[in-house]
């Protein structure tokens, strides 16, 4: 934007009774809270951000019809204050916002803190480099390696609120006797005494310092399931609330005060009933549950751990917190901010931790083709928002009920799941396929797991890249190629800078057309596309496409 031109637009801002602030730079305005920011789409502009859970509807363009509040809201997955335009335009509040898309129009409103509206960068890539080193900047460091270099195995599908040594074990010995990698073991909810009181179920796990110490010797490394809740009346949630470390209930509300504890604290209902909350605010509350980790891991040896539960909409009701102002996003963040010490990590919710060393999965997803069709844009949205070390969710889904059955089991989603997965930065399963699928489908599950493994060094280059220029490990195809009508592609994406993966993610399908960008790209098959080109390739159930783009000496 040259200087006339954002001076003539300066002085219409102006003269349209829009509150602004002296913008940092000639290609930057910064509004008051309490305004109405209307942004009129430029043509062929699409925009990304604000709900990773919405990747599926992105990107936004001219003819979106979309409204959504980033209070207390985030949808079951990654939140933040960016979106972030094809055309090189951003907007950005370190407090949530109301953003619209209609008509052509996006409309800002119902902000709580400065709007930044950011202009000039011409790009995605462009874009989302000014917008990443101004507002959420990385710090340099990566989630645990293993990660990325080998897949992760979730116990949830396979146990689901079972969860005990023998089958654990059990599971463990049959990944690696089926010729899978070993990997990160992830145990999932109810492996404790209760919510708030984190020692193994004596019920459940006889020796599990001894289960730990055989999954390491298997090559694992072991997670854990943690959540902010705490069972009401228990022995930890007594201590809890007498100490002041709960959420309380607002006295206006108030319908039940605990006889046994000095303070009336909230009962929030959430999948698992109704529990306490653990007021991460407090200072003495987040070092109670930093010292509970560190007990885990100091003395059972545990590596890492999950941190699920902590969405923003269990703090909107109104409870109070010791830092009285805090909004319900807030208290995602102070979950999130849990996970910075442990770097074998795992989240499901946040709110505005883009930049830092978290693993970030997309929320559990039904095994539904119109689900699986979902992964590849939520990916590429999470890496937009500033969530580069990111997982697709579960192979095949999250949803246990799904499962239940094996007559109802769709073995070729499984298997197209696997292979979404195989060539993200991370791939996670959970539903065993050597018991769900038949040996030729379980053979095409395990070849998966080998390639992705295959690339693990390759994948752990591109994180640690990421670390420090923040950018995202998977990246739509309009981020290197700007002008070429590429950005409403949904089912493929680039892996770094020159690795084209083109996933079948269609019920029955044997072959698909991919997009091929200026180029000589090599295919996994060893054929030779030169582009741009479109061309319909044989894609069988066993194959997943892949092209490497021929650098010239």
């Amino acid at each position: 934007m040259n200087t006339n031109y954002y001076k003539i637009f300066a002085f219409l801002f102006l003269s349209l009774g829009h509150a602004w602030i002296a913008p940092v730079s000639a290609d930057e305005l910064t509004y008051q809270e309490s305004q109405t920011i209307d942004i009129e789409l430029l043509p062929g502009e699409y925009w990304w951000g604000g709900l990773s859970v919405d990747g599926y509807r992105m990107p936004y363009g001219e003819a979106t019809e979309l409204r959504r509040n980033l209070y207390a809201n985030n949808q079951g997955n990654q939140a933040s204050p960016i979106l972030i335009s094809s055309k090189g335009r951003y907007v950005w509040s370190e407090m949530p916002y109301r953003y619209t898309f209609a008509e052509g129009v996006l409309s800002i409103d119902e902000t709580m803190d400065l709007v930044h509206v950011g202009d000039g960068a011409d790009t995605l890539a462009g874009a989302f480099k000014v917008v990443s080193e101004k507002y959420f900047p990385s710090n340099g460091e990566i989630p645990d390696p293993l990660l990325f270099t080998s897949p992760q195995y979730n116990t949830w599908i396979e146990l689901i609120y079972n969860q005990n040594e023998k089958d654990i074990r059990a599971y463990a010995a049959a990944i690696l006797s089926n010729g899978y990698p070993a990997g990160v073991m992830m145990i999932d909810d109810n492996w404790q005494q209760s919510y708030g009181d984190w020692e193994f179920r004596a019920d459940r796990f006889d020796d599990p310092k001894g289960m730990i110490r055989y999954l390491h010797e298997g090559g694992f490394k072991v997670m854990m399931w943690i959540c902010p809740f705490v069972t009401s009346d228990t022995e930890t949630f007594r201590h809890l609330a007498a100490e002041g470390m709960l959420h309380l209930d607002p006295e206006r509300t108030q319908k039940i005060l605990w006889a046994n504890t000095r303070n009336k604290a909230a009962v929030i209902r959430w999948w698992n009933g109704a529990s306490a909350m653990l007021d991460l605010s407090n200072p003495r509350a987040f070092a109670w549950m930093e010292a509970e980790l560190d007990h885990l891991v100091e003395e059972y040896g545990v590596d890492g751990f999950k941190f699920d539960a902590g969405d923003a909409k269990f703090y909107e009701s109104g409870i109070i917190s010791f830092e009285g102002d805090s909004i319900p996003n807030k208290h995602t963040e102070y979950f999130a901010k849990l996970g910075l010490k442990y770097p074998l990590n795992e989240y499901r919710a946040s709110w505005k931790m883009a930049g830092l060393p978290l693993a970030q999965r997309l929320r559990d997803k039904t095994p539904d083709w119109g689900d699986l069709k979902q992964l590849i844009p939520g990916m590429i949205a999470q890496g937009l928002m500033g969530y580069a070390y990111t997982c697709p969710d579960m192979i095949g889904g999250g949803e246990y009920q799904s499962f239940l059955k094996l007559d109802n089991i769709d073995q070729e989603l499984v298997v197209r799941s696997a292979q979404v997965h195989a060539l993200m930065p991370m791939m996670q399963f959970s539903v065993a396929p050597w018991r769900v699928l038949s040996p030729e489908n379980n053979e095409i599950c395990k070849k998966m797991a080998l390639l992705h493994e295959k690339f693990g060094e390759e994948i752990l280059a591109l994180a640690h890249r990421s670390s420090k220029t923040g950018e995202p490990i998977v990246k739509p195809m309009a981020w290197f190629w700007p002008d070429a009508g590429y950005e409403t592609i949904q089912d493929q994406f680039i892996l770094g800078n020159n690795l084209l993966v083109a996933p079948v993610v269609e019920n029955d399908a044997r072959s698909r057309k991919v997009v091929f960008p200026v180029g000589t790209w090599i295919g996994d098959d060893g054929s030779v596309v030169v582009g741009p080109a479109t061309i319909e390739i044989a894609a069988p159930l066993e194959r997943l496409p892949y092209f490497r783009l021929q650098v010239s000496k």
